[in-house]
C-alpha cells in the first residue's frame, strides 16, 4: 500500500539547500500561475459586458490553462512544478515527498499565492480579485473532489510515475489542459476552484472566509484517492520510483 511509502522526514531538511530551493521554485511558480490568470479574469470581466456567463468561463478556463502551463513548466525540474498545495498532499500520500517538504512547499505556495494577487492589485491600480464563496457548500466538496482527482492522476500519469518515459516531456501542457478542462466542466458556477491555494489569496485579499474548509477538504480528499489508486494500481509497491531529493541529517 502506498501508505507505508509516507516519509515525514525530519526538522533539519526544512533548512537544506535543495529543500529551500524547492520551496521558493514553488513560491515563484505560484506567482507564475495567479497574476496572469487573476490578471485575465480581471481584463475580460471589464471588457465582456453580456450578462451571459458561458464567455466568462471560457476565459477563465483559458487564462489557467495557460497559466497553469507555464508555472508547471519553470518549476518542474526543481520541484515537481505543483503549484499546488492539493497536488503536494497527493504526492506526499504516494510517497514522493516527505512531509517536512510539504509544509515547506505549502508556505510557498500560500505566500506566493497572496504576493501575486497583490501584486495584481497593485499593477491593476486598486482593482481586487473576489472571493465567491459556494452558494451549495457540499456540492462544491464534490466537484472539489473530481476535479482534484483528475488533475492529480494526471500529474501521477505524467510526471510522477517513473514509466512515463518521453509522456513528461508534456506533462506541464497537459496538466494545464486538464484544469482549464475542468473548470468548463462546470466546477466553477458552484464554487470549486481545484486549488486552495488560488482560494486563498482571494480570501485574504477580500477578507472572505466563508465556506473556505470546502477548499482544502475537497481537494485534498480528491488528491489522496488519486494518489492512493495510481500509486497502488498502475505504479505498485515494488517499482523505485523517482523522488524528490532528501538530504538525510
Amino acid at each position: 500500500m502506498p501508505i507505508s511509502r509516507i516519509t515525514i522526514g525530519n526538522l533539519g531538511e526544512a533548512t537544506k539547500p535543495d529543500a529551500l530551493k524547492a520551496a521558493l521554485a514553488e513560491f515563484i511558480s505560484m506567482i507564475f500561475f495567479v497574476f496572469p490568470a487573476e490578471g485575465c479574469v480581471l481584463l475580460f470581466t471589464k471588457m465582456i459586458t453580456t450578462s451571459e456567463q458561458a464567455p466568462v468561463m471560457i476565459v477563465i478556463a483559458i487564462s489557467h490553462a495557460f497559466a497553469l502551463f507555464a508555472a508547471v513548466s519553470v518549476g518542474i525540474n526543481i520541484s515537481g512544478g505543483h503549484v499546488n498545495p492539493a497536488v503536494t498532499f497527493g504526492a506526499f500520500v504516494g510517497g514522493h515527498i516527505t512531509f517536512v517538504r510539504s509544509i515547506l512547499y505549502w508556505i510557498a505556495q500560500l505566500l506566493g499565492s497572496v504576493v501575486a494577487i497583490y501584486l495584481l492589485k497593485f499593477a491593476t491600480n486598486g482593482l481586487e480579485v473576489s472571493a465567491h464563496p459556494p452558494q451549495f457548500p457540499w456540492n462544491a466538496v464534490l466537484y472539489e473532489i473530481i476535479m482534484s482527482f483528475i488533475l492529480v492522476y494526471t500529474y501521477y500519469a505524467t510526471a510522477f510515475d517513473p514509466k512515463r518515459g518521453n509522456m513528461g516531456i508534456i506533462a506541464p501542457i497537459a496538466i494545464g489542459l486538464i484544469c482549464g478542462a475542468n473548470l468548463l466542466s462546470g466546477g466553477s458556477l458552484f464554487g470549486a476552484a481545484m486549488n486552495p491555494a488560488m482560494s486563498f489569496c482571494q480570501a485574504v485579499i477580500s477578507w472572505t472566509w466563508t465556506y473556505h474548509w470546502v477548499y482544502w477538504l475537497g481537494t485534498f480528499v480528491g488528491a489522496a484517492i488519486a494518489a492512493l489508486i495510481y500509486q497502488t494500481i498502475f505504479i505498485g509497491q515494488n517499482t523505485d520510483h523517482e523522488q524528490l531529493p532528501i538530504t538525510e541529517c
